[in-house]
């Protein structure tokens, strides 16, 4: 969905729209959810469990929209491009970097995030406890309307970039121009022509300047938006090693909250100690914005979007060793050996292991957020043509569905006795995500600042202004 939402936004809607729309989506599907927890449907499972299945569905449709769309608009508020020289109060003279901003914005929006992640999640995990699934349904709902409140009451205060029509279209005829003459039946072959990304004289010979008078009619940009397609399809390239960080990621979401059952709660619910990793994030990402990432650029190392994404994958296996070794402990000190959550459910035993050895695996969970998932937004944002934001942002979120997809094969491994290896293996992924992640892309990492010098290409203002003038 976040795909078809990006497609609206970018050719048609433009991101306000397109956000609205979703939000009125999504609140349809909140509301079917609660209507599927009233005690009285509840008690029908049948046809709580159809109406909550089409509740999801829905909110995922209106979720994609907003996802794909929410943290451009966000970027586009701060209107500077290029990096500018500043005198400080103090006469000293400082270089503004975009770039850096645009990252410390992207840092506090992700803040924002968990603070309403674990707000949330302990109030909805303690609504459903005492009184049921509709209050902690109904909660975030309510919060949800204060939404389209914000949007509306704001709306003047926005700087918002039109839509530009058949932008894809556009861009898929240029690809398949600089295409010509490339094709091939070896996929070998085919695969490296098909990686234009990484050849400047793939796209340098399509460009309008030099195909001078045989450009095609549709050929209605400049040089500078082919570079933008180009540096576009470059952060595509980036996030497909992403499935393999998520997949690591996702273990917090529903193995490790099993997990925790099986191990000495002191009275917290299983479902509450997962929130070390937002409440990981709320501490971390300032200290991070104030002296680590400073800190770097004061000794001197340059830690570029990509080595922060790098990171992030190494710190991601990490956690997922923790998770390996806690798991195994489980097994040996647990009354029932490999039987953890047979032992849990029939017999009421558990592990005689302390569930707060998990915060380091959430705590690593949440330095590779910061690293990985942070910066993704960051670097859609900053490598996308700027009116190819929301796609190549959703591009990068259509990574979870791939994960998702990874995960599902691994189902297999999600019970015990075999709980071992699936963090095992999901660790070994992560490493293996690591390093090919940052070999196949360390040469790219090098043109950096070229790429964010980059001028924002022309030939698509006139039909900007006649949409803005329709609306």
């Amino acid at each position: 969905m976040p795909l078809a939402g990006a497609w609206v936004a970018d050719q048609y809607w433009g991101r306000f729209r397109t956000i609205f729309a979703s939000i009125a989506c999504a609140l349809v599907g909140h509301t079917i959810l609660i209507i599927s927890a009233i005690p009285q449907v509840i008690s029908r499972p049948g046809g709580s469990i159809g109406a909550f299945s089409i509740g999801l569905v829905i909110m995922g449709i209106g979720t994609g929209g907003f996802k794909s769309n929410i943290s451009p608009l966000i970027a586009e508020q701060y209107p500077d491009e290029k990096p500018y020289i500043k005198t400080l109060k103090s006469g000293e003279r400082v270089i503004v970097d975009p770039a850096a901003t645009i990252a410390r914005i992207y840092l506090y929006f992700y803040l924002m995030i968990n603070i309403g992640s674990l707000t949330g999640q302990i109030s909805m995990v303690y609504a459903e406890r005492y009184i049921g699934f509709w209050l902690s349904y109904l909660l975030p709902t309510c919060m949800f309307c204060v939404c389209p409140l914000v949007l509306i009451l704001c709306r003047k205060n926005y700087n918002l970039v039109q839509p530009t029509g058949s932008v894809y279209g556009k861009a898929f005829r240029l690809w398949r121009l600089a295409m010509k003459g490339r094709w091939s039946w070896n996929p070998i072959n085919w695969f490296k022509s098909n990686s234009g990304g990484n050849d400047r004289e793939f796209w340098d010979h399509v460009k309008p300047s030099r195909l001078g008078e045989n450009k095609p009619v549709w050929m209605t940009f400049d040089d500078a938006w082919v570079d933008e397609v180009r540096r576009g399809l470059k952060a595509c390239q980036v996030f497909l090693w992403y499935p393999l960080y998520w997949l690591a990621y996702n273990q917090m979401l529903n193995n490790l909250t099993s997990q925790a059952a099986t191990m000495r709660l002191g009275g917290v619910p299983n479902d509450i100690v997962n929130n070390l990793n937002p409440f990981a994030l709320i501490i971390f990402i300032p200290i991070m914005d104030r002296f680590v990432y400073p800190g770097l650029r004061r000794m001197g190392f340059n830690f570029t979007p990509l080595k922060r994404i790098t990171a992030g994958f190494f710190a991601a296996g990490l956690g997922m060793i923790v998770a390996t070794v806690t798991q195994y402990y489980i097994y040996k000190v647990g009354p029932c050996g490999k039987e953890a959550n047979y032992c849990l459910e029939v017999e009421g035993k558990y592990s005689d292991i302390s569930v707060w050895v998990q915060a380091l695996t959430y705590i690593l969970g949440g330095l590779s957020e910061i690293f990985a998932s942070v910066t993704s937004l960051e670097y859609a944002f900053t490598k996308a043509p700027k009116n190819m934001r929301s796609l190549v942002q959703a591009v990068a979120l259509f990574m979870n569905a791939i994960s998702a997809a990874i995960g599902q094969a691994m189902v297999g491994l999600s019970a015990d006795p075999l709980l071992v290896w699936n963090y095992a293996l999901t660790a070994i992924l992560a490493f293996i995500g690591c390093a090919g992640f940052w070999l196949t892309n360390y040469k790219l990492d090098r043109e950096e600042d070229e790429l964010n010098m980059l001028p924002t290409g022309r030939g698509f203002e006139e039909r900007a202004e006649e949409d803005a003038e329709r609306r």
